[in-house]
């Protein structure tokens, strides 16, 4: 009884004392990429009144006060199905983890087995038949795994990181999904802007035709200077199904991030002409804030994180397993049922080690250990990735609007040019046709101003989406 006293003495201290992981906790390394200073500060390419230092904010649609747009977003954040795929990614993530936290529970166990018939004779060396006999099994058991080396709790912690890892795809899904609802309603409108200028344009086109026409038939004109209006009237014509496939397709994609069938898109948009427009300078932080806020940073690390800890995992299986353990029960004829004769129980350790597959267990040790530094790289590059998209695509603001100013110069002296035209014919000064050519100059400016205009609602999505905004629910 002694011995057995001292055997439960020290397997209590081998459980109070357990986990004594052979690898370090995890510490975010020193020389990451995140930790450098230069990364930490203002972006080279923020300059202008068109951005701020001021931190960002997490629901960024809100800044062009369009309700329509906002009730869009949030309704997309909701219902979209690729949220609905990273949430139940997350689900199962957080499962994995209860699985690996009960490992560190004791496990129970019972059996109950009756049963009827009779043995081989020859098999109990007798002669002649035995007879048929009811016979029960009932048996208990109680083990628990000492986490001496740490298996467990590494196994606990890569789970755990795993679905931080998985929460963090889930905060990257909701960001790509906002950014897309907000492209596609823009989209949407720019395009019928886009269309509107064009058929103004072919309006326009289409009088200098006809007075190409009438002036033909007078003998004023050739036949070429009616070839020609032609020629530039179905030219403008061509660019209509082009605007009109993109508006159409903006309006698809809206209706299936919505989380409806591509039919099922808001009529009203199909009429947009004008695109919202942001009430305040886009809010940009710096790099520290930027780094922080972006989920696909949180989930390189999250990643780096559960493979450290599947180091000390494949480390672990480098020394053997030892569980506790008690197992009772009965077994007998059923005349005998619980009687004394039929207990039977089992008191003791169970140590497995697997020792000659060392070479395999130092195998992956090595392989886990490259996992780490594969989980390290991609930490890396991620934080240089993010930062490289902020400067591009703060970089491609700033120069579309610059590019917008001269055409917007351009714009009023041609708007000019053809209220002196206008005003000239009035007096007889001029005729029709130098009015319908500086409308013509008028338009065909509007449409790149237009043009223009769109490619910057792109860049500001754009911006929005690198600068990691939108995932944090409304």
């Amino acid at each position: 009884m002694r011995h057995w006293s001292s055997f439960f003495h020290a397997s209590a201290f081998l459980a109070i004392s357990a986990c004594t992981p052979l690898t370090p906790d995890y510490k975010r390394p020193t020389d990451a990429t995140i930790n450098r200073p230069e990364v930490q500060g203002a972006f080279a390419s923020n300059i202008g009144d068109t951005v701020t230092t001021s931190p960002p904010i997490d629901q960024w649609w809100l800044l062009y006060r369009n309700t329509e747009l906002t009730n869009l977003v949030e309704k997309a954040l909701s219902v979209n199905t690729d949220v609905r795929v990273a949430i139940a990614n997350l689900a199962r993530a957080n499962a994995g983890l209860d699985v690996a936290r009960d490992a560190q529970m004791p496990q129970l166990g019972l059996q109950a087995a009756p049963a009827y018939g009779r043995n081989s004779a020859e098999e109990k060396l007798t002669k002649g038949p035995l007879s048929n006999q009811r016979t029960y099994s009932i048996s208990a058991s109680v083990s628990y795994q000492v986490d001496l080396f740490g298996q467990v709790s590494r196994s606990i912690e890569s789970a755990a990181a795993r679905s931080d890892a998985a929460r963090a795809a889930v905060a990257a899904t909701r960001m790509t999904v906002a950014a897309q609802t907000a492209q596609s309603f823009i989209s949407a409108c720019t395009s019928g802007r886009e269309l509107s200028v064009a058929q103004r344009a072919i309006d326009i086109q289409s009088q200098a035709t006809r007075l190409a026409e009438r002036q033909h038939s007078d003998g004023r004109v050739s036949s070429l200077d009616v070839t020609r209006s032609t020629t530039q009237e179905e030219q403008l014509r061509a660019i209509l199904p082009g605007l009109e496939a993109r508006r159409q397709e903006a309006l698809y994609r809206l209706a299936v991030l919505t989380g409806l069938p591509p039919t099922d898109f808001p009529r009203n948009l199909a009429h947009c002409v004008q695109e919202p427009s942001l009430a305040a300078p886009i809010p940009t932080g710096d790099g520290r804030t930027l780094l922080a806020r972006r989920p696909d940073v949180a989930r390189a690390e999250a990643e780096l994180h559960a493979a450290t800890a599947d180091l000390g995992v494949a480390t672990a299986d480098l020394y053997p397993r030892i569980s506790l353990g008690v197992s009772g029960g009965s077994v007998g004829l059923m005349n005998n049922f619980l009687s004394d004769d039929t207990y039977k129980f089992s008191i003791g350790p169970l140590i497995s080690w697997q020792f000659p597959n060392r070479g395999r267990a130092k195998a992956q040790v090595e392989g886990a250990q490259a996992s780490i530094d594969a989980a390290y790289a991609r930490f890396d590059g991620t934080v240089l990735a993010a930062l490289q998209e902020v400067e591009i695509a703060l970089n491609a603001y700033r120069r579309d609007i610059e590019r917008l100013a001269p055409l917007m110069a351009a714009n009023q002296s041609a708007a000019k040019a053809s209220n002196d035209t206008r005003r000239l014919y009035s007096e007889g000064r001029e005729g029709f046709l130098s009015v319908l050519d500086a409308d013509r100059s008028l338009l065909a400016i509007e449409q790149n101003v237009a043009a223009q205009q769109t490619v910057i609602a792109s860049d500001q999505i754009q911006l929005f989406l690198a600068l990691g905004g939108g995932w944090r629910a409304p």
